[in-house]
């Protein structure tokens, strides 16, 4: 395959998990299938390695840049939240990782999909805090899924979101309102001022942001992954994606011949 022909590379942030007294650094099969066939990219996991990893070098190589959901927490330290509440799933090297390598990425302006997480990361990185049990929240549902569900009705669609008059989104899709499969604990409390809403639960919770004037840095608190080529506006949003990664691609290439 040429030069030209070649698949965007996307790395792909993973957690750092503890499994029978070994350290494994863990990524869901769904983000890289769907990174992989969605977005016709190859996936590339990034250890949670905090400052061990070479960021630069890191994003040297890499056309996009997947921030995945996971079940644990970002730590509230990060933006000065109050204390968590007991038996707070944390991961603590993967907040390490991800918060510098997104402010970088942003500085280089790759293409970036966050998911769930990824979304509260990105928020995070550029100043934004969190809710950390939105169920606790007057006048908020109760997003969380039953873990005690089969996976299919986990993540199955359980409510619709508006989606922002004239935004990505609503560009994209031709919709003014979407069902997800949103399974969360956390959420966004006050946005980043340099990002805004692209769409918002019944309740306000918000479930969606873009990075303003950035060409392609979207997060999403849903699961487009799951099932992504059974779901159009998830295959939209995959697709979209790659598209970025590719555009990203051909810049840096052209970039390399100048020099």
């Amino acid at each position: 395959m040429s030069a030209a022909g070649m698949r965007p590379l996307v790395g792909l942030t993973c957690c750092r998990n503890e499994i029978k007294q070994s350290i494994y650094h863990v990524v869901g099969e769904k983000y890289i299938t769907a990174v992989l066939g969605g977005a016709d990219a190859l996936p590339l996991l990034i250890p949670a390695l905090g400052a061990d990893l070479p960021i630069d070098d890191l994003l040297d190589r890499l056309d996009g840049l997947l921030l995945t959901g996971s079940p644990s927490n970002v730590e509230p330290q990060h933006y000065d939240g109050p204390p968590p509440p007991e038996n707070n799933p944390i991961d603590p090297a993967r907040d390490a990782t991800t918060l510098p390598l997104i402010r970088r990425a942003i500085g280089r302006g790759l293409p970036i999909l966050a998911i769930c997480r990824g979304m509260q990361e990105l928020n995070v990185a550029l100043k934004g805090t969190l809710h950390q049990e939105v169920h606790n929240v007057a006048g908020r549902s109760d997003h969380r899924s039953n873990p005690a569900d089969p996976l299919t009705t986990q993540y199955a669609p359980v409510h619709a979101i508006a989606l922002s008059e004239g935004g990505w989104l609503q560009d994209l899709t031709g919709c003014g309102e979407i069902l997800v499969n949103s399974l969360h604990g956390q959420g966004i409390d006050r946005l980043a001022p340099s990002l805004s809403a692209e769409a918002t639960a019944p309740d306000g919770q918000i479930e969606a942001v873009r990075l303003n004037g950035a060409e392609f840095v979207i997060g999403v608190q849903w699961h487009p992954e799951y099932k992504y080529a059974e779901n159009p506006v998830s295959k939209q949003i995959f697709a979209a994606f790659g598209d970025a990664c590719r555009a990203y691609a051909a810049r840096r290439a052209g970039l390399g011949r100048a020099a």
